[in-house]
């Protein structure tokens, strides 16, 4: 997740080409990846509060994985501040021993950013283990819906998000709603970004985008986004975060 400040991208690199781009993007992906694998290991547990987790995380990207900067803020968030809105700085909260938490980074590896999250469960709690263990299958829906569809806009792109996040709910038995009523993902490119205050709304999949997905950026070169998925269970009090790049084969 990130701000329109933040994301506010001419998201291209002109001194490399379209191919070199994407093996950035995927790189810096893949090192998030393996950085999320730690955490889960060796940070993730119960009795610390979200700002030391968010503050070991820090330390954990610095000294193994070289990073010195994150283009958005850090996010951790637990138990019912899941359900609160990216923008909102929340009291702190320590996490339970039955307990559900999301970690959102947004790294930049070598100038390319990588914009990643998970949902982790503490305990066996079936409804918050069931919410987690749907997001991963929700997100690859989504991606062979647009894999499948070449012109699909960006507008599009969010309607079909709402939509199978639905049938994701009635397919689990469950009461499960989309948690952003703005968008479901966002451009991501190279480090840092330009400004564009005039234009946001092109900077998001979002109901107001009218532009194809697959439209190019300003060097007729591949734009390339974040799929998010929000999905609250809102009855229970939680819910749960999902994103990595959407314009690359898995």
């Amino acid at each position: 997740m990130a701000t329109a400040e933040a994301i506010a991208a001419f998201a291209s690199d002109a001194g490399a080409s379209g191919a070199e781009r994407t093996a950035n993007l995927v790189e810096a992906q893949n090192k998030a990846a393996s950085m999320f694998v730690d955490i889960e290991r060796d940070l993730v547990r119960s009795g610390v509060t979200e700002k030391d987790l968010t503050d070991a995380i820090y330390k954990l990207g610095q000294e193994k994985y070289n990073v010195r900067t994150h283009w958005h803020k850090r996010v951790v968030r637990s138990g019912p501040h899941t359900l609160s809105p990216f923008k909102e700085n929340l009291p702190d909260r320590t996490i339970g021993e039955d307990d559900i938490l999301f970690v959102d980074l947004g790294p930049v590896f070598e100038e390319y950013e990588a914009d990643f999250g998970r949902t982790f469960v503490l305990g066996s709690d079936p409804d918050k283990l069931a919410l987690r263990d749907a997001l991963e299958p929700l997100w690859f829906a989504i991606k062979q819906r647009f894999d499948e569809s070449p012109n699909m806009t960006c507008a599009e792109m969010y309607k079909e998000t709402l939509e199978l996040t639905a049938e994701a709910a009635r397919k689990n038995g469950r009461q499960w709603t989309y948690g952003n009523d703005l968008f479901c993902g966002h451009l991501v490119g190279n480090f840092p970004h330009e400004r564009i205050p005039n234009d946001k709304v092109s900077l998001y999949l979002t109901t107001g985008n009218p532009e194809p997905v697959r439209s190019l950026d300003n060097n007729g070169q591949q734009r390339h986004w974040i799929l998010e998925i929000y999905l609250y269970d809102e009855a229970g009090g939680f819910g749960g975060f999902f994103e990595q790049i959407m314009t690359v084969d898995y």
